[in-house]
């Protein structure tokens, strides 16, 4: 939770609810939540946030969930990794009275994304660069799911993702 100290009570609220940490504002705070967090939710002007977090980001596989709260506690903006955990934070936040402003194309026409499939499946997505395609494809159609057990070999193409499970002493 990142804050200016005019908005800490309502950022302590929140941090409450979530059991997360404050963080005042200062020029450095965002650089050091991206190295120490896997979601931030900031309580400023989205306009802020883009603007401070803009240098710090890589790629949506290692860039932090960002949440963007406005000081009135009216709306919780998922604003980076809407399937890494802003949505449903921001779904958690909607307790508080805030409305979840979610924008993530699966999850707006209610279809299954790549990310959530593995998440609920105990499974790493092994061709990252496959999800784009295929969350497209899961927008307009039904998408199997095959479960292959080994010893195996599997040969994709690009519009295929490959999800391993993963190994009971990564949980």
């Amino acid at each position: 939770m990142i804050t200016f100290q005019r908005n800490l009570e309502i950022a302590q609220r929140i941090a409450d609810h979530l059991n997360a940490d404050v963080l005042i504002y200062d020029k450095d705070v965002f650089k050091k939540a991206f190295e120490e967090y896997n979601i931030i939710v900031a309580v400023f002007a989205t306009g802020i946030v883009v603007r401070d977090i803009a240098p710090l980001l890589k790629d949506k596989w290692t860039d932090p969930a960002v949440v963007v709260v406005d000081s009135n506690l009216s709306f919780a903006i998922p604003l980076l990794g809407g399937h890494h955990g802003a949505n449903d934070t921001a779904r958690r936040i909607a307790y508080l009275g805030a409305v979840p402003v979610i924008t993530t194309a699966t999850e707006v026409h209610q279809k299954y994304s790549v990310e959530g499939i593995a998440s609920s499946m105990g499974c790493d997505i092994v061709n990252k660069d496959s999800t784009k395609t295929v969350n497209c494809a899961l927008l307009e159609q039904d998408v199997e799911v095959l479960e292959l057990r080994g010893p195996k070999i599997v040969k994709v193409d690009d519009d295929v993702s490959v999800l391993k499970k993963k190994r009971q002493d990564e949980n």
